[in-house]
């Protein structure tokens, strides 16, 4: 069948680069700077987020995190609008003349000290009627009132800056510090407690650390000149980003040991804590530490001897894929009541099912079947050598293929739900990266598969967001930079670099900076960062059901079993090209 018809909602740079400098811009302190570039060299035009009428929150953003010997400084404009944007008097006037001045030769010298990241207008569907409050607590990121706020939050925060700026329009000049900013600006005032630079300076925004922030009051020249004073100085590396420094330099092996350690809080027979097994013996064959084997051990002991049934007559698929760990351990180690389970559930995927595929017992006709059956079928097909399995994967994955693949490379999530859901494109990355590793060289047609996984990862290129995550929504810029989509595209990326299969060259810094994105979003207590919760697809549904999936902040299965399978292919990678 041919690739479904679908028009990506992503918008083109020129129309962000509009939307960002449409507003005339101001001379400020050089007069005499040259036309500015569209963006410098390290730099890029994105979103932050999405408004409640799902417009997209421009932003203006390094690709690269700073050096050691540069500052970063987070600029919001436009939360304030007593002054409309578009006047020439706005801050949003005044961030967009800073970004245009930042894009010409002039700045050049300061943007070796310096990298900026900007957000000229925080509300573009106007002034919110619900009330800032800050730190938001709940909604990430589908409060019905004001999801700005909370993007707005979570995006300033893991920008990793030294310094926050919020401008305000104002007919005289004032500053406003927090806490953590009042020794760099010894003038300024106090701001108010349910500010937003106020609550980025205590606690710990987004579970990193206090960040400087000020607020600055005046006209769109004065806050500009403002803004090119503050960068003609150095201030010390904020708290904050000191943390997400030492949580990007870990090691991928302490940051499995640390994830294998946490993870499943719920053991049960599902792919989720089936991973982390898989993960948590690895780790133990890795480190010489059995206690990770004995913890999973323990928790899979139940099903291997039989105390609770592993596989129900009407098992869904994602009980079924649980049995991937089943057979990861009998090639681990000699088990064979493990290998005898493991062949139960791939037997169980090849019975006659009577659907529409006629085939796939419980099939969703979603892209989460492309692994949750293909991580079993491919296992065991390798184990065992029997065509039948084989057959079986390379038919299911073909026929998924066809159906869910863009031209572009994406995959939509279901037919009646043409939309490029984030985990649903893992899903598919996961489902051919089992096949492609585990099933047999002869008996299938590889180079089939092999196809639709570059032609996936070719796509997934252009959709990285600029802090190296991919999205809720693989194609919408604003939509939020979602921690389980990003932790498998990496790693069947990282898989393809170490198997060969994708050029080394091209996808290695995509892979660094998908893992950089991972890793900084992982607690030294393996609390996570904005895992999308479960998700299924809805027949005829907008794209809304997909943007406005509730982010879980904190502990989670299954986003923990995804990064730990990360970081032991991002440790398998490097150990790979250091030989």
């Amino acid at each position: 069948m041919p690739s479904p018809v679908y028009t990506p909602t992503v918008k083109p740079q020129p129309a962000l680069l509009l939307m960002l400098l449409s507003a005339p811009v101001l001379s400020l302190a050089a007069p005499e700077a040259a036309p500015a570039s569209p963006t410098p060299p390290g730099y890029t035009l994105a979103a932050a987020g999405i408004s409640l009428a799902l417009a997209d929150i421009a932003s203006f953003e390094p690709v690269q995190p700073p050096t050691a010997e540069q500052n970063r400084l987070v600029i919001l404009a436009g939360l304030d609008q007593s002054v409309p944007v578009n006047h020439p008097d706005s801050a949003t006037t005044a961030a967009k003349a800073f970004i245009a001045w930042w894009s010409s030769p002039e700045a050049e010298p300061v943007r070796a000290r310096w990298q900026i990241a900007v957000v000229p207008n925080a509300l573009p569907d106007g002034p919110n009627a619900a009330p800032p409050a800050f730190p938001p607590q709940k909604g990430f990121f589908n409060d019905p009132a004001a999801p700005e706020y909370r993007y707005l939050w979570r995006w300033t925060a893991m920008s990793s800056p030294d310094l926050v700026v919020d401008l305000r329009p104002a007919p005289q000049p004032a500053i406003h510090a927090n806490a953590p900013a009042l020794p760099l600006f010894p003038d300024a005032t106090a701001t108010a407690s349910d500010e937003l630079v106020n609550a980025l300076g205590t606690g710990a925004p987004s579970g990193l650390a206090p960040v400087p922030g000020i607020r600055i009051h005046g006209s769109s020249q004065h806050l500009g000149e403002s803004l090119q004073a503050i960068v003609a100085r150095s201030i010390p590396r904020s708290k904050l980003r000191e943390t997400i420094e030492q949580r990007a330099v870990r090691s991928p092996l302490d940051i499995a040991r640390l994830l294998a350690g946490r993870y499943p809080n719920s053991p049960g027979m599902s792919y989720i804590p089936a991973l982390a097994w898989s993960g948590a013996i690895r780790v133990s064959q890795l480190t010489g530490d059995p206690s990770f084997r004995e913890k999973a051990l323990n928790q899979m002991t139940p099903f291997l001897n039989g105390t609770k049934p592993a596989l129900a007559d009407n098992a869904n698929l994602p009980s079924v894929a649980g049995h991937l760990a089943f057979s990861d351990l009998a090639a681990m180690e000699a088990a064979p009541e493990a290998a005898a389970l493991a062949r139960k559930a791939a037997e169980h995927l090849v019975r006659p099912s009577g659907s529409k595929d006629h085939f796939l017992p419980s099939a969703t006709r979603w892209t989460d079947d492309m692994f949750m059956a293909s991580a079993v079928l491919a296992r065991v097909a390798g184990a065992t050598r029997e065509a039948a399995f084989s057959e079986a994967t390379q038919r299911l994955l073909e026929s998924y293929s066809a159906r869910l693949q863009r031209p572009d490379g994406v995959f939509i999530h279901v037919e009646s739900s043409p939309f490029a859901w984030g985990r649903g494109n893992g899903f598919a990355a996961f489902g051919l990266m089992e096949a492609l590793s585990h099933l047999p060289k002869d008996g299938t047609n590889q180079d089939a598969l092999l196809e639709v996984f570059r032609k996936q990862m070719h796509g997934m290129i252009a959709q990285q967001s600029p802090d190296g995550a991919w999205r809720q929504v693989i194609d919408e810029p604003g939509a939020y930079r979602e921690f389980t989509a990003t932790a498998m595209i990496t790693t069947a990326m990282a898989r393809g670099i170490r198997l060969g299969w994708l050029e080394r060259d091209k996808f290695l810094p995509v892979v660094e900076r998908g893992w950089r994105a991972i890793a900084v979003r992982i607690g030294d207590d393996a609390s996570l960062v904005d895992v999308c919760t479960g998700t299924g697809a809805k027949k005829d549904c907008d794209r809304s059901h997909y943007l406005h999936r509730d982010a879980i902040f904190g502990h989670d299965d299954r986003g923990g079993a995804m990064a730990l399978t990360l970081a032991l292919e991002i440790h398998s990678l490097r150990s790979t090209h250091a030989k």
